[in-house]
Order: C-alpha cells, then sequence, then structure tokens
C-alpha cells in the first residue's frame, strides 16, 4: 500500500512537472512572436539567454520518467502516461527552440536589413493561431480532453495556408527588393518556425488521445 501512494505521489509530481515546463514554453513563445512587431533587442537577447532554462527541465521530466518505469513498472494507462509525458517533454522542448530561433532571425533582420526596410507581411496572425494551437494541446492535457485534441488538427491547415501567403509576399518583395534578399529570406523562415510549432501542437494532441483512448493517431499530412 505504502508504495502504491507513493508511486501516485510520484506520478503527481511529474504532472505538475510538465505543465509547469508547458507553462514556461507558452511564456517564452508568446514572447518570441510579440518581438516580431517591437523588435524589442532586449527581449532577443533575453529569450536566447534563457534557453537553459527548458533545457534542464526536459532533463529533469525525463530523468524522473525513466526512474519510476524503473521502480514501479506501471501498466495499461499508467504506462500510457508515462510515454505519452516523455514524448510531450521533447515537443515542449523543440517549441522553446524554435522559439529561440524566431528571435535569432529577428536578430539577424534587424542587423542585416537597409534602413528602410519593414515586414510587408503582418505575422500576427499566424502567430496568434499557433499559440492558441499549443495552448488548447496543452489544455488537452490538462483535462485529458481527446476531442479538443483533435480539434488542432483543424487549426493547422490555417496555419499553412498562412505560411504560404508569407512565401508568396516574400518571393514578391525579393523582385522588388534584391537589396534586401538575405532579410527577406530569415522573414520567411520565421513563417516556417511557426508552422513547425504548429506541428509541434499537433504531436502533442496525438500523444493526449494516445493517453485518453489508447489509440495510436497521426493527423493526415504526418507532421515530423
Amino acid at each position: 500500500m505504502a508504495k502504491h501512494m507513493h508511486f501516485h505521489r510520484e506520478i503527481d509530481e511529474l504532472k505538475k512537472t510538465i505543465l509547469t515546463m508547458g507553462t514556461l514554453v507558452e511564456d517564452r513563445l508568446r514572447r518570441a512572436c510579440a518581438i516580431l512587431e517591437t523588435r524589442d533587442r532586449d527581449q532577443v537577447q533575453a529569450i536566447m539567454a534563457e534557453d537553459w532554462e527548458v533545457d534542464d527541465m526536459e532533463i529533469r521530466v525525463e530523468e524522473e520518467c525513466l526512474k519510476i518505469l524503473a521502480l514501479h513498472q506501471p501498466v495499461a494507462r499508467d504506462l500510457r502516461l508515462i510515454v505519452s509525458i516523455i514524448k510531450i517533454n521533447n515537443e515542449l522542448e523543440r517549441i522553446a527552440d524554435i522559439a529561440v530561433n524566431i528571435a535569432k532571425r529577428i536578430s539577424t533582420i534587424m542587423a542585416t536589413a537597409t534602413a528602410d526596410f519593414s515586414l510587408r507581411h503582418d505575422y500576427q496572425p499566424m502567430a496568434a493561431k499557433v499559440m492558441e494551437m499549443v495552448k488548447a494541446s496543452l489544455d488537452a492535457l490538462v483535462t485529458e480532453d481527446a476531442a479538443l485534441a483533435r480539434t488542432i488538427f483543424l487549426m493547422d491547415d490555417q496555419v499553412n495556408g498562412l505560411r504560404d501567403v508569407a512565401y508568396k509576399t516574400v518571393i514578391e518583395e525579393i523582385g522588388h527588393r534584391p537589396d534586401n534578399a538575405a532579410s527577406l529570406i530569415n522573414a520567411y523562415l520565421i513563417a516556417r518556425h511557426l508552422e513547425r510549432i504548429g506541428d509541434r501542437a499537433i504531436n502533442i494532441a496525438e500523444e493526449v488521445i494516445y493517453l485518453v483512448e489508447g489509440e495510436i493517431v497521426r493527423s493526415s499530412e504526418d507532421p515530423v
């Protein structure tokens, strides 16, 4: 009985840690998306400097999962929970890394663009949709809501459409402003980074469905 109670205390602590990590990653992503408009150099540097926090938390979560697997050998739903958390842990760390990449792209644009350069494309709708996907995926994890997780697959089509618009805009701008070609390519890569964050949210949603229903699901696009 004591071992059983200890196991469930460890599971509860593990859940709290992965949710704390999710909150940290959401904040990192929100700040990275904000500097698309503000071009705040201090925020760019802060996001890059704080990357270690998420990396450290990812290691802690993985170590705790492996310890629980080794000591308690969980089965059935408890085993699905541990497996799902291991995978979601990795996805969250990758989202944080991509947020750092967005900050780096903006820093490069600010360093290399001509004085009159401005982004013609508005990235905020795409950023907002991606942040909505990440939030929904974490909400689905908290509430263990497979139906909510499935709604994230539909949001991905909108993100892909916005990425295509960004691509067309950048191609047109390069034709008009070849002197800013490097900055414009970095601008398009911001759209690609946002798209990949959406893919990570889909992967989290798939793990929530597996946790709740025991079914391995892959979206039609099968994100990488």
